[in-house]
């Protein structure tokens, strides 16, 4: 079969496919039961033809003993010629090594060269030879000898030369060709016939799932495919189809308030940058006050590009395009190190950073001091001013595990579910004055997960929020 072919089969409507797929089952297995029967049949009647042809030889070498002598024989012929089935039988007698003086043969058959069997010897299937007409037809052949009377002189022996041709049995089975290719043709037929009609019956559920599918569009995500009264296998597919939708509206919801926030989050720096420009595009400014605006701009632009590195970053993880190679490392290392690098910032505000981190972890040094990062400068900036931090690790044979916890008024039930969330912040006049994104703690979930870990946030007790980092161990 040609591409071209097989193109043209794959774009045929299922049901068709489905319906000459049974027809074709359908005419291997009538054909194969056909071809079997034929043979079977085609056996029996060959046996019923050597039972015949040895039977009436059998049947000739009885009467022959009940005669005195051959001459007998000869003078009545008619008694042997009348004892053939059919009339292109063939029947010879003759004593050996004479000319015959009974024979019966109108299609002038020429036997096959046998050796005849002895007196006394029964006839078997063995004895029994073939040769075909130039019709097709078979021809069983057999030859024996017989005594007439019961004086065996060798004078009396005689030679009998059978044949059985075939016909009845071939038109039976030329006609019994004729009706296994008949019913070949209807079973395929029907069958064609009505597993069209079923599958038609049968695909009506799915010409349904069909037509609600065509209903889905970005404005009406949350149509779903009905899947009570559906048969189980369209069933399965109807929940995991569903279960994709849900995904999708998930997704898409995500990505439309996503693209709000960060519409949001980036017109505030370039309205700040358009608005302190033209006001001093107004009149002439001193050398001082050019420096001031550029000082300002240069802290927008700052903030734009941090808010552009972080959605780069997390545009990255979602795709997986980062490789993370990892490494072992001690903890208190370099937890000691973001201690010593933040403890500055904790200072203006009052607080105290407490570690005790003893093991180590196997992660990316880069990325594993971005989130422990995050989650430091996120207690600075979030947690109540005078108060400790406390950072402390846990090591097992799963991996190890980072806390930071704090005092915080952000240790509720409905902030701490969305605060991995991208832009998402608690106390939004709390966040403007710390210079907040919302793209922190979103980064460290990232983080999270590239190296197959997890990030979760809980309240260990009332007034105080713990943030987690959990690191498996290396493979």
């Amino acid at each position: 079969m040609s591409t071209s072919e097989r193109l043209s089969v794959r774009h045929l409507p299922l049901t068709l496919r489905v319906a000459l797929l049974f027809a074709l089952i359908t005419a291997a297995v009538v054909t194969a039961l056909g071809w079997y029967l034929y043979g079977t049949a085609r056996e029996s009647l060959e046996l019923r033809a050597n039972q015949a042809l040895t039977g009436r030889v059998e049947h000739f070498r009885t009467l022959m003993r009940d005669l005195v002598n051959v001459e007998q024989m000869e003078q009545r012929p008619a008694l042997f010629e009348s004892m053939m089935g059919n009339e292109q039988d063939v029947r010879i007698f003759r004593r050996q090594g004479e000319a015959p003086f009974i024979q019966s043969n109108p299609d002038r058959l020429v036997p096959p060269e046998m050796e005849a069997v002895p007196v006394g010897t029964p006839l078997s299937a063995d004895d029994l030879f073939t040769s075909v007409r130039a019709d097709g037809v078979r021809v069983r052949w057999t030859a024996a000898l017989a005594e007439v009377g019961n004086e065996r002189d060798g004078h009396n022996t005689v030679e009998i030369v059978a044949g059985y041709v075939m016909v009845e049995e071939a038109r039976m089975m030329r006609s019994y060709r004729w009706r296994i290719v008949g019913a070949a043709a209807a079973a395929v037929l029907l069958t064609a016939l009505l597993g069209w009609l079923l599958l038609h019956h049968g695909l009506r559920p799915l010409q349904e799932m069909s037509r609600r599918a065509a209903r889905i569009t970005p404005d009406h995500l949350s149509t779903r495919l009905e899947q009570d009264g559906m048969p189980e296998e369209l069933r399965r597919v109807a929940l995991s189809f569903n279960a994709m939708l849900d995904r999708l509206e998930a997704g898409y919801a995500h990505l439309s308030q996503f693209s709000g926030d960060l519409a949001h989050e980036i017109r505030t720096p370039v309205n700040v940058l358009m608005g302190q420009s033209q006001v001093a595009l107004g009149q002439r400014r001193s050398t001082e006050e050019y420096e001031q605006l550029l000082e300002s701009n240069v802290e927008e632009l700052q903030r734009l590009s941090r808010i552009i590195e972080n959605i780069l970053f997390l545009a990255q993880a979602d795709h997986a395009t980062l490789a993370v190679d990892c490494s072992d490392f001690e903890l208190d290392t370099e937890l000691r190190r973001i201690v010593d690098y933040f403890e500055g910032l904790a200072d203006e505000r009052g607080m105290q950073l407490v570690l005790d981190a003893p093991g180590a972890c196997h992660a990316n040094l880069d990325m594993w001091r971005r989130a422990v990062g995050n989650l430091v400068v996120n207690a600075i900036r979030h947690g109540e001013a005078g108060g400790a931090i406390r950072i402390s690790t846990h090591v097992d044979a799963e991996g190890s595990s980072i806390m930071v916890e704090n005092r915080s008024a952000d240790a509720l039930p409905h902030s701490m579910a969305r605060m991995f969330d991208r832009f998402y912040r608690g106390d939004r006049s709390r966040s403007a004055l710390t210079e907040s994104n919302g793209l922190g703690l979103a980064i460290v979930k990232a983080i999270m997960g590239l190296h197959r870990g997890a990030a979760t946030v809980e309240c260990p007790q009332p007034g105080w929020i713990r943030f987690t980092l959990r690191f498996p161990a290396s493979r």
